[in-house]
């Protein structure tokens, strides 16, 4: 099992590349992960919280200032900024009004916890990724239901306590279990199973995109025009919203605007499959369902650009204020 984390770990922008399509592929095992998606994103983030430089973390809290902002332009700002450019597109475009939806749903909804992982992986700064992801993924409960029903008219029928309650168990569940692995087993022996605790995330990560997929192969078969449709629109937002977050946060230097770029374009929608209400139109869970392929393909399809990128601005990171 070590060897195969150790390779997991490895090769993980290329598994996760591949791994995605497992779902699709075999409909059948989709549906028999579909109870692990919750214990793998408690994997997830146990194997983030253990890689995480902690003195680097602990530097961003000491600087509060990037953190606030970047959880403000996920939870504020950029729901409102693709609303004011979509919804006025919808009618000439012809798009669906549940597209407008899901668009506006996915840019008001927290990073997914995964990008920490993601980051260690494409060398970016995993200790800002936390921290935002973190403090984003706890506040979310407070905002999203009110910009969900102001901008697109959705209620969402989440009561706040225990939505935060559910969050903040799984998160301090974590750190908990973070903070004694390591006191049993010492930052130097953490060290030397790095790749072994990547290849956890990636197994985890794995898990999670196997089990996302339940159902959207029979949506696939039975419209494809509407599945593609959708998957196009992900991976545009994916993109732009990347293109967005890492030129309005270039004053970081390379490495923390790249960072905000990743956490800007990659959103956790899952939370959104517990809150949404009975109701609303099944097309918004199955373009959560296909948002999952631009989170697992792009890192894979953009690392040789920003090593090159990361490698032309070394020495030349800005300190954040």
């Amino acid at each position: 099992m070590g060897r195969l984390l150790s390779w997991l770990g490895g090769a993980a922008t290329r598994v996760l590349f591949f791994g995605i399509f497992i779902g699709l592929l075999l409909p059948p095992l989709a549906a028999l992960c579909r109870p692990l998606l919750a214990p793998a994103v408690l994997v997830l983030l146990l194997a983030a919280l253990l890689r995480v430089e902690w003195p680097s973390l602990f530097a961003h809290l000491r600087r509060p200032f990037v953190v606030a902002l970047l959880v403000a332009t996920l939870l504020f700002a950029t729901p409102l900024l693709v609303w004011q450019v979509v919804a006025p597109l919808a009618v000439p475009l012809g798009l669906p009004p549940t597209l407008v939806m899901a668009l506006v749903l996915m840019a008001a909804a927290p990073p997914i916890l995964s990008a920490t992982a993601i980051t260690a992986f494409l060398g970016l700064d995993s200790a800002l990724a936390i921290v935002v992801a973190v403090a984003a993924t706890l506040l979310v409960p407070l905002t999203l239901p009110p910009l969900a029903l102001a901008l697109i008219g959705i209620s969402l029928d989440i009561t706040v306590a225990a939505f935060m309650l559910r969050l903040g168990l799984l998160v301090a569940g974590a750190a908990l279990g973070a903070a004694l692995l390591r006191r049993l087993a010492g930052p130097q022996r953490l060290a030397a199973r790095a790749r072994q605790i990547d290849g956890a995330a990636v197994l985890a990560m794995l898990i999670f995109g196997v089990a996302v997929m339940d159902g959207v192969t029979a949506s696939l078969l039975a419209r494809p025009g509407t599945v593609l449709l959708w998957l196009g629109a992900a991976f545009a937002a994916n993109l732009l919203l990347q293109l967005a977050g890492t030129a309005a946060f270039a004053w970081l230097g390379t490495r923390g605007a790249l960072t905000a770029g990743l956490l800007l374009g990659n959103r956790n929608m899952g939370l959104l499959l517990a809150a949404l209400p009975a109701g609303v139109n099944p097309d918004i869970g199955l373009f959560i369902a296909v948002a999952q392929i631009p989170i697992y393909t792009l890192p894979a399809a953009s690392q040789p650009l920003l090593r090159r990128l990361l490698t032309g601005a070394a020495g030349g990171v800005r300190t954040p204020p």
